[in-house]
């Protein structure tokens, strides 16, 4: 069941059944409405999202049966809200405000209150001699989602970060700007050995040519 305000305009495409992926499948509709909540406060695009209910049914809760006192004590009731109403516009507005305004409105409304109960009462209690609500309730609720935004918003109900990238590596030049301590170990016998001279082995013993010049003295 739809109803459009005569101020918007008319879609030209007919009505139909949302498409998509079902985000989740609730029991109640407050359950389905949370999600859509949870995912509204994460600036998720909720846009595109539909809560669709499955197998309606129609209940009638009745509350009891109607009398001339109930009717007259509810049409009571509802007068007085009225005249309070009313009461605290004329105490706000009023150039000398007094606050017997909103008393005398009060009174005023519980009095039209109670007589249309009463009129009502009396004209409905030979087809309708209780009192009842109706809802429209549905066995199951799902929540549709656009394929293109299905992983996001299972990762948003997750508790994850739909706007961080998808790879936060390490970036291609990280490894030939800082050589680690492994390398710098390995590279160094090699390092070591380069820097050896030539002509000699660097187990020979510093005092070599001192002992070469005493042989040719003698």
């Amino acid at each position: 069941m739809s109803s459009q305000s005569p101020f918007s305009r008319r879609s030209a495409a007919p009505l139909s059944l949302p498409r998509g992926d079902v985000l989740g499948s609730y029991d109640t509709y407050p359950e389905a409405q949370s999600v859509v909540n949870r995912l509204a406060k994460a600036d998720f695009p909720v846009k595109g999202l539909a809560i669709v209910g499955h197998d309606l049914k129609t209940v009638e809760r009745i509350g009891g049966r109607l009398s001339y006192g109930r009717a007259a004590l509810s049409g009571a009731l509802s007068g007085i809200w009225f005249g309070l109403f009313f009461g605290l516009l004329l105490f706000l507005f009023s150039p000398e405000p007094e606050f017997s305004f909103v008393l005398a409105a009060m009174f005023i409304g519980a009095g039209f209150g109670m007589l249309l109960g009463l009129v009502s009462y009396a004209f409905a209690r030979r087809r309708r001699d209780f009192a009842s609500q109706q809802q429209v309730l549905a066995a199951s609720y799902q929540v549709i989602i656009d394929p293109m935004q299905t992983a996001r918003a299972r990762t948003v109900l997750a508790g994850g970060n739909p706007d961080a990238p998808v790879s936060l590596t390490e970036s291609p030049r990280g490894n030939a700007q800082t050589p680690s301590a492994t390398d710098k170990s390995a590279e160094g016998p090699s390092s070591a050995a380069e820097a050896t001279p030539t002509g000699g082995s660097a187990d020979e013993p510093a005092d070599a040519p001192a002992d070469a010049t005493a042989e040719k003295r003698d």
